[in-house]
């Protein structure tokens, strides 16, 4: 997939509920940590996951899919989130940051979280896609 404007596919935000557990993210451009000089770009995201259903669940492992503007795909995989596999009762909330480098001025990220709950059923709780944009020269605060 070839991203050649900044508003390509999908937005620095996107948000997408499976099983009552809603995934919102939110991506921001960090001009002070890039060079793109030397084809680094590096964008934060913050994530929020929700419990809107009425069972607990558990997140267990993460899978992402970066694609960077040339159509470079990077998959990511791993237990949990920033060391952690929280558990969501109904009604509560886990929000954490973190951060991804590519190449290019522009990508997209998605994925799913791998959720368990009590009664030892699984599910893939969707992250819908969402852009990772380098503001153009004087729009630098468009994501912020």
């Amino acid at each position: 997939m070839m991203i050649s404007a900044p508003h390509g596919i999908a937005e620095p935000t996107s948000s997408a509920t499976t099983d009552g557990i809603r995934v919102t993210v939110r991506a921001q451009y960090l001009d002070e940590q890039s060079d793109p000089d030397r084809g680094r770009y590096v964008f934060a995201y913050t994530v929020s996951i929700a419990n809107e259903g009425s069972r607990p669940a558990q997140l267990r492992t993460r899978h992402w899919i970066i694609t960077d503007g040339r159509g470079k795909v990077e998959e990511v995989q791993g237990d949990g989130v920033i060391g952690e596999q929280p558990r969501l009762m109904p009604g509560q909330q886990f929000q954490y940051t973190s951060g991804c480098v590519l190449a290019t001025s522009v990508g997209t990220m998605h994925g799913t979280y791998q959720m368990h709950r009590d009664d030892s059923t699984w599910f893939d709780a969707e992250i819908a896609p969402f852009s990772l944009v380098m503001p153009q020269t004087g729009d630098r605060d468009s994501l912020n």
